[in-house]
């Protein structure tokens, strides 16, 4: 879950072009480029939610008792960060888009195929120990919410390789599905232990290296969906 922390190292920040939210979700096919539409888009804030998924489920095998307010707690850490770290990663993507659209899809296709594959790794992993500390303290939620959300960050650099992504309704969409999964998370938890985690990053983990795949090969003109 701390895959891609090296990434803000080679890029700087810069103020995106947002474009007018529409009443669907819909990038532009142009040039040849990949077109990403809502199912898409849902797909991507799913696989990237499920770190913080499994993490919840941790921690709600650990709380004794789950009320309401730990709900919204979890669900407003981890979907709050899940939200900011791909602004931030299309802040910092957008400063050399104009350097590298040439090869600007592998990069798409590797930085989610290397985000999907650790997630694949980890759920394989048996001696994958996620933290299950019971504590909704801060300090506690600050740091598991950062280490859950860095791959976000590499995401965020890749929808600003992308023609024409409406950052905010992808911001808007990834914050909500990490809120609602992560609550669902912790009840889960609390009420069936760790039977679902592994499955929930693998299934994470294998979405987003299908998406990259897709990206690819629509920009090498392969497939056309």
């Amino acid at each position: 879950m701390f895959t891609g922390t090296y990434l803000y190292l080679f890029f700087c920040s810069k103020k995106p072009n947002f474009h007018t939210v529409t009443n669907h979700l819909k990038i532009v096919h142009t040039k040849g480029k990949e077109k990403m539409n809502f199912i898409e888009l849902l797909l991507i804030a799913t696989g990237l939610s499920m770190d913080a998924f499994a993490v919840s489920v941790c921690k709600g095998l650990a709380a004794r008792q789950i009320r309401t307010k730990h709900l919204l707690i979890t669900g407003a850490w981890f979907g709050g960060f899940q939200a900011v770290m791909p602004m931030a990663g299309y802040f910092l993507g957008s400063a050399f888009e104009s350097y590298i659209t040439s090869f600007d899809h592998w990069i798409a296709f590797a930085l989610l195929s290397f985000i999907g594959g650790n997630m694949i790794h980890e759920a394989l992993d048996k001696n994958n120990n996620t933290l299950s500390d019971s504590s909704f303290s801060i300090k506690t939620m600050f740091v598991l919410a950062i280490a859950t959300s860095i791959d976000a960050l590499a995401v965020g650099i890749t929808f600003a390789l992308l023609p024409d992504v409406n950052i905010a309704a992808a911001v808007l969409s990834i914050g909500t599905v990490t809120f609602i999964l992560s609550a669902i998370g912790l009840k889960a938890g609390n009420i069936f232990g760790l039977k679902y985690r592994a499955k929930a990053e693998f299934a994470g983990g294998l979405i987003l290296i299908l998406m990259g795949i897709k990206i690819l090969l629509e920009h090498l003109g392969i497939i056309n969906l």
